[in-house]
């Protein structure tokens, strides 16, 4: 039985960016299909009363270790971008506008905004950066151009946030499978877990191994 994933995240989030280079493989083998939802993280931060990690002393130097340990971990190619986080509404806007006619491109725009950010430090806040790289995987930039001025574009990004947080979302990366919330890119094993064996947290610890895809 093939399961949806639902992945959610902010295109300035580091954890999302790792995240987001590791879901399909994991999707992959487990058969699961993985629904991309970039969300406005600082609406959700302004709920929970949170800032992101490189405002707060001491988690911000703890961060940046980390940041550059789970790259090295995973083998994924990053960068610490400055400025850092931005703001991105208007990358956001662009990926749901492109996802209602190409779900498969939009993913693949997803990806490249996130590499422009995390490995080539393009500032995807500007529209120009957004819709540049919207032209690298095929996209009509004319067009793009247009639709980000238009009304029902915009209100995109803010529909997904509302629906993020009426969901529980609160981080990045964020995924929910079953019903089931999982927050943070260490927990993707989990997840994994999770749509291999169908769940467990109702089980007995002792009567429940996890086991990962084959």
């Amino acid at each position: 039985m093939n399961q949806t994933v639902d992945f959610y995240f902010d295109f300035s989030s580091p954890y999302g960016y790792f995240s987001s280079e590791k879901v399909e493989e994991m999707a992959s083998r487990c058969g699961a299909t993985i629904v991309w939802r970039p969300y406005l993280m600082g609406v959700a931060f302004r709920l929970t009363q949170r800032k992101p990690l490189f405002q707060v002393p001491m988690v911000k130097e703890y961060s940046a270790r980390d940041l550059e340990r789970v790259a090295r971990y995973d083998g994924t190619e990053f960068k610490i971008p400055s400025p850092f986080p931005i703001a991105t509404v208007v990358a956001c806007r662009a990926y749901y506008w492109l996802s209602q006619q190409d779900m498969l491109n939009a993913k693949k725009f997803a990806t490249k905004l996130f590499r422009a950010y995390f490995i080539d430090n393009r500032t995807i806040s500007e529209a120009a950066v957004v819709i540049e790289v919207a032209g690298q995987v095929g996209v009509d930039v004319k067009r793009l151009t247009e639709a980000l001025t238009k009304p029902d574009v915009k209100k995109l990004a803010r529909t997904a946030t509302n629906n993020a947080i009426d969901k529980g979302v609160f981080g990045s990366p964020f995924f929910i499978v079953d019903g089931e919330p999982f927050w943070g890119h260490d927990r993707l094993p989990h997840v994994e877990a999770w749509v291999t064996s169908g769940g467990w947290w109702k089980e007995a610890e002792h009567l429940f191994t996890p086991k990962l895809c084959p």
